[in-house]
């Protein structure tokens, strides 16, 4: 069972699907010609069957889209149905298949005795199941992440589904940066600087995303775009909000957000996203969206440091985030974790000795002790060894993982002497079979207080700037070179 899994999760390196499903179509005998007896032909059948079952169950709605295997799934479908009267031993495997499917049993083995068989059955049969739907309908639900500009270097990240409106989108980030919602306009400008306004109506995200545009937050009469990190005292408390927020929660809210990134992920993905195969964009959505989340989170922290021009309010911030990233590591969240701790890392907040010098020695001491797990000496062992430790559910810090996959996958060569090398890829699989010890418990939905309520709609869309330079000249101006 470990070598079919660690081939089914890693065929996709040596050959395509279509390869896989043509070989498995020429492993089923389809006719039994007397060179070998029934028990060998059942068998093999049976093995054929084991197979196409642990793979679909595996890959589960990944493999929805692929009109070869629909096909395919047909074809096997058809012929076990064909010999299941000739041999009785494959309607355990029948129902098995018929329940990874999604299917009803709806006929017997007497009624496909050879009097009672109809040809034109099969011609007309159409898997109309659950599994096999065309995902063309679920594509309006699924979430993506989009970012919304307030200026030209910081924007909202709004995790939303395809089916979004303008209207929708401009109340979430209306909420979020704290203007009238009816003073507002979602607009695409093209980098040309021609500007288009969405109506409410519209698919927010359909026309956002066109590769020669960026969507924006503009006043109404598109005079002037928004500016909410003017220095007027008004602006400046969003920056101070989560002084008054309970540590423990805001982590608990983090960590849901990125539980349900990371338990969305395939397995695959990690396999796709190392070899860069052929419409590896289309199958890394989810890993991306958890990768794209630690960088976001890691801007976050940042930004909320360096828009706060009060030292003695920096002071308690900085306290804050270290308090919240001990939190994330009780909670088992190292993704946030260290996304917390490489943003408090960062070059433009590290440069603030006025605010670090306040900082009592034991957060000190705790931000110390909380570094050294991101200690990357010795092949990140520090981290490694307290992670092995830490019991199921957890969150990884994905890049780490990823790094592994790439480590193993440009040291060991695919082919040796024109065969595959099942080593390397039983190495890879294992190590993306981490993922399930990971995922082997859900996490425990703790009763959220009326705080906990509330931060929902601020964890969920962050507020940050991207721009390097425009962070280090917040720096500058809150705590200027001396």
């Amino acid at each position: 069972e470990t070598l079919l899994d660690d081939f089914l999760l890693t065929y996709t390196v040596f050959m395509t699907t279509d390869d896989l499903c043509q070989a498995l179509l020429r492993q089923y005998p389809f006719n039994h010609q007397g060179k070998e007896d029934d028990s060998d032909v059942s068998c093999r059948k049976r093995k054929v069957l084991h197979l196409v079952s642990q793979w679909t169950s595996l890959y589960k709605d990944w493999l929805h889209e692929d009109e070869h295997l629909k096909q395919f799934l047909k074809t096997i479908y058809r012929n076990v149905l064909d010999d299941v009267y000739e041999y009785p031993i494959l309607e355990k495997e029948l129902k098995e298949f018929q329940k990874i499917l999604g299917m009803h049993r709806r006929h017997t083995v007497d009624e496909y005795s050879p009097h009672r068989k109809n040809k034109t059955f099969f011609h007309q049969f159409s898997l109309k199941e659950n599994w096999l739907q065309h995902r063309g309908t679920m594509n309006e639900t699924e979430e993506i992440f989009c970012r919304v500009y307030i200026t030209e270097h910081s924007y909202v990240s709004v995790k939303a589904q395809v089916s979004t409106s303008a209207q929708e989108m401009l109340k979430i980030v209306a909420e979020k940066i704290q203007y009238p919602e009816d003073e507002l306009a979602l607009v695409t400008v093209t980098f040309s600087g021609e500007k288009h306004v969405l109506q409410p109506s519209d698919l927010a995200i359909s026309k956002s995303f066109e590769s020669s545009s960026r969507m924006f937050v503009y006043r109404k009469d598109l005079t002037d775009s928004l500016n909410p990190f003017a220095e007027n005292e008004e602006l400046q408390q969003r920056s101070v909000r989560i002084l008054g927020v309970n540590t423990w929660d805001l982590a608990l809210e983090l960590t849901n957000f990125d539980w349900s990134l990371f338990n969305a992920i395939h397995e695959q993905e990690l396999i796709y996203f190392t070899f860069s195969r052929q419409g590896s964009a289309e199958n890394t959505e989810n890993l991306s969206l958890l990768l794209q989340r630690c960088n976001e989170v890691q801007l976050w922290v940042a930004t909320e440091i360096l828009l706060c021009s009060q030292l003695c309010k920096r002071v308690q911030l900085v306290k804050k985030f270290i308090k919240i990233a001990a939190h994330c590591k009780a909670q088992r969240n190292l993704n946030s974790f260290f996304a917390i701790v490489m943003g408090l890392n960062t070059a433009s907040v590290s440069r603030l000795s006025q605010t670090w010098e306040k900082i009592p020695g034991k957060f000190k001491k705790l931000f110390t002790e909380l570094e050294s797990l991101t200690d990357p000496s010795l092949n990140h062992k520090a981290y490694r060894d307290a992670f092995k430790k830490m019991k199921s559910p957890k969150i990884p810090f994905m890049p780490l993982l990823l790094k592994d996959v790439t480590f193993i996958h440009e040291g060991n060569k695919t082919f040796l002497d024109n065969l595959v090398n099942f080593e390397k890829l039983h190495m890879i699989a294992d190590t993306v079979r981490s993922l399930r010890h990971c995922r082997n418990n859900q996490f425990g939905n703790e009763v959220p207080s009326k705080e906990h309520h509330e931060l929902k709609p601020y964890v969920h869309h962050l507020h940050v700037i991207d721009n390097q330079q425009a962070l280090f000249e917040l720096s500058h101006r809150i705590e200027p070179r001396v």
